[in-house]
């Protein structure tokens, strides 16, 4: 009996966006988009809600009336990226389909979706922190990394930003001179921070999650390659010459709303297939990060001089 590949693309739709949120550095963000409204295509709709401040009461003629605005913003994902790929019919029979095409595709996230979208989220980031005067340029020194990572939490706590709402994503080679400084031992510990419905642990920083991530994913500009252009045909995303290092971005846990959409995933047996004797697997991934203009206040970066 066939299989029914609907029912495959199905689950790995579903997979696949777990898989992201799961296992990303950045899986986090996605925990903001759940008022999220997405149909499918490019576009989200995030809700915007507007209310008036307090007014006098009036003995006499009772409450002053205020109003609420309760509407959606539309956002167009600005990532639409996407990868075709074949699996023999000669290695893939029905009976491991399901097994192989879920191998593949776990391993294609793993190691070149999840980076991509890591990537993207921390350069937009850090990128929309400079361009509001919210980063420093910064050089890494045992001695004073410290005092200057707390120097920029308490600029977001003075804006009244909840201490333990903040998480703090660092480079690996800032994270080694972080932990290398003598100050340090006593204000760290080992907590529970919640990511795409499980608990990693990981260290804390007074309370605040360190959240260390590979510097190839840390800068603040990256071309993402077509797949098309000469020189681009292996695709994926290489760090711009102009980019920066970010050394750590400081944030308020509910400031990025990270959005990853698989799109349908379409598969065609051999038989339907009439390209080659082959599986075929259409993989479309829409993604983008939005920060709301009220939460840029609650972002702080420092990048490399």
């Amino acid at each position: 009996m066939p299989i029914n590949t609907l029912e495959y693309a199905k689950l790995f739709q579903q997979q696949l966006d777990l898989q992201i949120e799961q296992q990303a550095t950045s899986g986090w963000m996605e925990a903001n988009a759940g008022q999220v409204i997405y149909n499918g295509g490019n576009e989200i709709k995030i809700p915007d809600i507007v209310v008036q401040g307090l007014a006098d009461y009036d003995r006499d003629n009772g409450f002053v009336r205020g109003a609420v605005t309760y509407k959606y913003q539309t956002h167009q994902l600005t990532m639409d990226r996407g990868r075709t790929f074949s699996l023999d019919a000669m290695d893939v029979d029905e009976t491991n389909f399901g097994a192989s095409a879920a191998n593949v595709m776990s391993e294609f996230q793993r190691t070149k979706v999840i980076p991509e979208i890591d990537a993207y989220r921390y350069s937009k980031l850090a990128t929309k922190a400079i361009t509001t005067g919210n980063s420093e340029a910064y050089t890494l020194n045992e001695s004073d990394i410290l005092k200057k990572l707390y120097s920029h939490i308490y600029k977001l706590a003075d804006r009244g930003v909840d201490m333990s709402q903040l998480v703090i994503t660092i480079s690996w080679p800032a994270y080694e001179v972080l932990i290398n400084n003598e100050s340090i031992a006593k204000r760290i510990d080992v907590g529970q921070f919640s990511q795409g419905g499980i608990n990693l642990s990981i260290k804390m920083l007074d309370g605040m999650p360190l959240i260390p991530v590979s510097s190839n994913r840390m800068k603040t500009a990256y071309i993402f390659y077509d797949g098309k252009t000469s020189g681009q045909e292996v695709g994926g995303f290489v760090p711009d010459s102009t980019a920066k290092n970010i050394h750590w971005i400081v944030s308020a846990r509910t400031a990025p709303i990270g959005i990853s959409k698989t799109d349908v995933v379409r598969i065609f047996d051999p038989q339907t297939n009439q390209e080659a004797n082959a599986w075929k697997i259409d993989y479309r991934k829409y993604h983008d990060l939005i920060i709301p203009d009220n939460k840029l206040a609650t972002i702080y970066t420092a990048v490399s001089e």
